[in-house]
């Protein structure tokens, strides 16, 4: 529940409320914040206000996603940027790399979505097994998109999966998805200053040539 003197609202990407409790959406607090907050960034007061009070007149942006239940308790799903729209539907890959990791072989998981003609977007895994897991790879993948469709429905169109040796991370531990999902797409995109192993990403690029995706991808690690 919100502490008190935080007025916190849940808008779509019209910046309407969203009443319908379970409805994902972005993560307001509505304006004046309350005694406490941080008035600006220093000496970055054009940042501050295009960051946070720009997309939303009237309110602060919390840079979180997530819903209400019918009794106003507050879910923080994931961050802004890890929501994705299938076919007019917003979903959590916060959510969907949730129910991966609690498959019985997964080791670690990321969900990105990828760019798709049809639905805007459609959710891609990305999965590492545990050490010493030997069945085989179309069995797991199997039953991840199974565990999917059962716990968040089939309206989460999740049918691509990949399993990987690894992720490409920062130095610091982060996943990369901003980078794979780039790569996915065929988009431009730089080489993080912050990456643990370049490597990886010819890696990735390799699994999503085989699902359909990268095809125009040029390793920058020569």
């Amino acid at each position: 529940v919100p502490m008190p003197g935080y007025e916190v609202h849940i808008l779509d990407e019209d910046g309407h409320e969203v009443e319908k409790p379970g409805t994902i959406g972005a993560i307001v607090i509505k304006l004046p914040l309350p005694p406490s907050c941080l008035p600006t960034l220093w000496q970055a007061e054009p940042r501050f206000r295009q960051s946070y009070l720009t997309r939303y007149p009237g309110y602060y942006l919390t840079g979180d996603a997530g819903y209400k239940d019918e009794n106003g308790y507050l879910f923080i799903m994931s961050r802004i940027d890890d929501i994705i729209n299938v076919a007019g539907h917003r979903l959590s890959t916060g959510g969907m790399e949730e129910v991966l990791a609690g498959h019985a072989d997964v080791a670690e998981c990321a969900v990105l979505g990828v760019a798709d003609q049809l639905k805007g977007e459609l959710p891609m895994g990305f999965v590492v097994l545990k050490a010493g897991v030997e069945r085989p790879s179309g069995e797991i993948c199997g039953e991840l998109v199974a565990k999917v469709r059962q716990e968040i429905g089939p309206v989460a169109a999740f049918k691509l999966v990949a399993i990987v040796g690894r992720l490409p991370k920062t130095r610091s531990g982060k996943i990369l998805r901003g980078t794979m999902k780039a790569i996915a797409d065929d988009s431009d995109w730089k080489m993080p200053a912050t990456i643990d192993d370049p490597v990886t990403l010819d890696e990735i690029a390799g699994s999503l040539r085989e699902l359909g995706y990268a095809k125009g991808y040029r390793s920058k690690t020569g």
